[in-house]
This record gives C-alpha cells, sequence and structure tokens, in this order.
C-alpha cells in the first residue's frame, strides 16, 4: 500500500489534515524555516518536463492505465466535500487547476487505498470499508501509543471493482480482517494484495476475478505495498520484519489493535509464487513505496534513510547495489510509478505547495 507514510516532526498526518492556512516547511540541510516553491530541482537529472497534476488536499498513489493516457489515484479535499480518502480518475492532459473535481470512482462513504486500473482500462480494483460503516473510520492518536508514528489497519477493508464512472459492479473479498493494497500484474492475470487473513499482515495473490487465492509470504511482519515486475514474474514490497523480543512482543500488541509502527522497513523481492525471496535494501528508516524500473533491473522507491526529516525518491538495482538518489525535495516524494510504455513517472509531493501540507500529483518525462 501503501499507506501514506510522514516525515516525524515535519509533514503534518495525511488522514483528513489539510492546512487552513499557509505554514512554512522545515528545511532539513539548514534547520532553517522557509517556503520552498520548486516543481524541479536542478539535481533531479532523469526528471524533464515535470507538471503538477492536483493543486490542493492530499492527492497519492497514482498509478497509470494500461494505454499511459490515464491515472487512478486516492484523495482527500475538503473542497472537493471528503472527510477521507476517495477515489478518482483522471486524464493526465486534465486541468485541475481551476478548482474542477475529478470522476469519482469509490462509493464517496468509509476510506478507500490503493486502487488500479484493471485490463482494458474501463475497470478499476479498489480498497474500501464502506461496506462495514459509511463513516470514516477513526484515526488513532499517537498520543496515546507513546508518540510513536502508527498506521492504522482497518478490518473493514475489502477489494472491490468499478467501472470509470463509478458504477459499483464486485465484491472480491470476503474475509474477516483487513484485505487492501491491491496491484495488477502488466500481464492482467492476477493481483497481489495484503490480507491478515492468516494472523498476520501477509501478501496474497489472486486472479482478476478474485478466485485461486495464493499466500505469498509467511514471516511474521507487515509484508505490503507490492507490485508486479514489468514481466508479471516477481514481485517486490516493503516489510517492517520484527527480529528481537522487544520487537515481536510490540508488533503482536499493535496488530492486535489494528495498528502497525511503519518507521522500520526494507524493501524484498521475490518470485510471483513467493519463491526465492531476497531482501534487498538494508539502509535503516523507512524504504517504502517500491516500483520497478521498466527494465525490470531497477527498483525505484521512496526512503528517508539519509535524513528522517525529508523523504526521497531512489533508485537501486534488484541485486541491492547502485543506490542512486532521482529526487531532492526538503519534505516528501514518494509513490512512483513509470508509466508502462516507460516513457513517463508520476509521484506525489510536498514540492511547489507554498509552505501548506498539500500533497499534490506530479509526472515528467523519465531520462535515463
Amino acid at each position: 500500500m501503501k499507506f501514506k507514510l510522514i516525515a516525524l516532526g515535519v509533514i503534518s498526518c495525511f488522514f483528513g489534515c489539510k492546512s487552513s492556512h499557509q505554514k512554512a516547511n522545515y528545511d532539513a540541510q539548514s534547520g532553517a524555516t522557509k517556503i520552498v516553491n520548486t516543481i524541479h530541482y536542478p539535481q533531479e537529472k532523469h526528471l524533464k518536463n515535470i507538471q503538477q497534476l492536483t493543486f490542493g488536499g492530499d492527492n497519492a498513489e497514482a498509478y497509470w492505465s494500461f494505454d499511459n493516457s490515464k491515472l487512478v489515484f486516492q484523495a482527500t479535499n475538503k473542497d472537493w466535500n471528503l472527510q477521507c480518502d476517495q477515489i478518482f480518475t483522471m486524464n493526465i492532459n486534465e486541468d485541475l487547476s481551476k478548482g474542477k473535481i475529478p470522476q469519482l470512482v469509490s462509493t464517496g462513504t468509509g476510506r478507500t487505498t490503493c486502487s488500479y486500473f484493471l485490463p482494458g482500462d474501463s475497470t478499476i480494483v479498489y480498497s474500501s470499508t464502506h461496506l462495514a460503516d459509511k463513516n470514516c473510520p477513526p484515526t488513532p492518536k499517537k498520543e496515546d501509543y507513546g508518540n510513536k508514528y502508527i498506521w492504522p489497519v482497518y478490518e473493514g477493508y475489502d477489494i472491490f471493482i468499478a467501472d470509470t464512472k463509478g458504477n459499483q459492479l464486485k465484491q472480491l473479498t470476503f474475509e474477516n480482517g483487513y484485505d487492501a493494497e491491491p496491484t495488477v500484474s502488466p500481464k492482467g492475470d492476477k493481483i497481489v494484495f495484503t490480507s491478515t487473513r492468516t494472523g498476520d499482515l501477509e501478501l496474497f495473490t489472486m486472479n482478476i476475478d478474485g478466485s485461486n487465492v495464493q499466500q505469498i509470504t509467511h514471516e511474521l511482519g507487515y509484508d505490503g505495498g507490492a507490485f508486479f515486475s514489468p514481466n508479471g514474474k516477481q514481485l517486490i514490497f516493503r516489510s517492517s520484519r520484527p527480529k528481537t523480543p522487544e520487537e515481536i512482543k510490540e508488533y503482536k500488541s499493535l496488530l492486535k489493535q489494528g495498528l502497525v509502527q511503519p518507521t522500520h522497513m526494507e524493501l524484498y523481492i521475490c518470485d510471483v509464487d513467493g519463491s526465492n525471496l531476497r531482501k534487498i535494501t538494508n539502509l535503516g528508516n523507512a524504504n517504502w513505496a517500491p516500483f520497478f524500473h521498466p527494465s525490470g533491473k531497477k527498483v525505484i522507491f521512496s526512503s528517508n534513510h539519509k535524513s528522517k526529516r525529508s523523504f526521497n525518491l531512489f533508485m537501486i538495482n534488484v541485486d541491492g547495489t547502485g543506490l542512486e538518489q532521482i529526487t531532492f525535495d526538503k519534505v516528501f516524494d514518494a509513490f512512483p510509478m513509470f508509466s508502462p510504455d516507460g516513457k513517463k513517472i508520476v509521484f506525489s509531493s510536498n514540492r511547489n505547495n507554498n509552505g501548506t501540507h498539500d500533497t499534490n500529483l506530479f509526472i515528467a518525462d523519465w531520462v535515463e
């Protein structure tokens, strides 16, 4: 999934917290407080012709259609009369700068996350709590948990299919507990998702009609945010796997309360059946939101391993070598995804938000 991870002490919580007035960003390098309105930093040599697609609220997890022309994403924006995340689609050349509201795909009730186009680009798979409760589920307060940064793992999440006009077509999961974070193979035959159906947060695959569910991971810890390789033969995902008795105890205790603490995550690759599992990062802090480079030989991801105060995009070879920084924002860049033809990239960022807490979508031409 891909929940929206926050740089501790810097970025406001994404769960329904759009600022009503301008606030200055914190410059992690100098320690100064200033507003930085920048779309393209000069060090970002792999990005060209960056364009801002959304203009206010919290917009994230944007993923391409198979034909490279559209995006599906989740957004919370009070100006759109939203109380928590819902799923929308837009054309990449659509102008939202004047306040236009894109096409709603989800029901408008409950909380949603993790959407993806299905083959043919006429239907969307996404996760939602709307059947469990039409209201937004409560957001846990970190002060109730020793001020630790935590993510809620709502038991009400299930996986659904809707068409691009918002007509609800089918429910794919029916198990008790958390079923969310679906993404679709480029081959168009399988969906990978995260579920608590076995008592832990594990990866599973299923056919795109919901049949033939197979468990992929089996080790204690939160395995999530999985994506297929370009040839559909491998999975990349992020995991927070507790090792010490203290870490295991804390992980299990939080999970019983429907919570996880995602401040220490590394990236793993395995074959689509779960075999040949290997860890490809050991950077520390939070490494997450991975996506395969079009070649299948590299992975782009978000990380705060260089500074807890800021997340940027990095790229690494699938054997764990060749780490390279891709973006140089002062606060938050995450959720990168290459277009299927490999020509463009979309990502979410706090750049150019005039010192507010807004997170917007950006696309750019990719330069090797």
